[in-house]
């Protein structure tokens, strides 16, 4: 039997064996089970889990961002929590208030002659701490001395404020540096956040009763 392939020219045959070459290439890639296939669904695969992580890792990116943008805020907030507890601090801290007064006092050239501590007040959400307060140096050396207490680093209220001669003052009975023009008093409210030590509870509130309780 003749065979086709010897009467084809050189060019003829390493043409057809060059498509059969590319049919069996092409059987081997799409034929299921074949060690071709297998690679290239391997291969795929791979491809498809690397593009699921670049994809989480750029979710994560976002979340990188967004943590450090939260700890900024979370970093300023704490600094502004350390500020309000300086301005309305947790605990009363009569001795530190005390401090405070006689140090502007002191500074504005007045000499504090009472200070006497009045019913703590319950608000909603704070305390108000009254003081009694007399006072007396120089006209000008009151005025310093109120301006001072409304730069301190805490809060501190005056009212009730009445000024009078150092001889006619509710209780005198203490020599007048020389100068002193007028006796003021007045009531120097400041707060804190607390429940006091008194039994005070906030507005609202029943006494002796447990929060969430009737």
């Amino acid at each position: 039997m003749a065979n086709p392939l010897r009467d084809m020219s050189v060019i003829m045959q390493a043409l057809v064996a060059a498509a059969v070459a590319i049919l069996l290439m092409v059987a081997g890639v799409y034929t299921p089970g074949s060690p071709i296939a297998r690679e290239r669904e391997e291969l795929a695969a791979a491809v498809d889990k690397r593009n699921q992580l670049t994809q989480e890792v750029t979710q994560l990116q976002v979340y990188k961002q967004r943590y450090a943008e939260l700890k900024q805020q979370m970093d300023a907030l704490s600094k502004q929590l350390e500020t309000l507890k300086t301005i309305v601090p947790e605990e009363k801290e009569a001795d530190e208030f005390i401090r405070l007064m006689e140090g502007a006092a002191s500074a504005s050239g007045v000499q504090i002659r009472r200070l006497k501590t009045l019913a703590i007040v319950p608000k909603e959400y704070h305390y108000e701490m009254p003081f009694e307060v007399q006072a007396d140096g120089p006209y000008f050396n009151l005025l310093d001395f109120f301006g001072r207490l409304g730069r301190l680093s805490r809060i501190i209220n005056v009212g009730d404020l009445a000024f009078d001669s150092p001889e006619s003052a509710k209780g005198t009975k203490y020599p007048v540096r020389p100068g002193t023009t007028v006796s003021g008093t007045f009531t120097a409210n400041t707060f804190f956040t607390k429940p006091a030590d008194s039994g005070a509870a906030p507005a609202g509130a029943k006494p002796g009763s447990a929060p969430g309780k009737p």
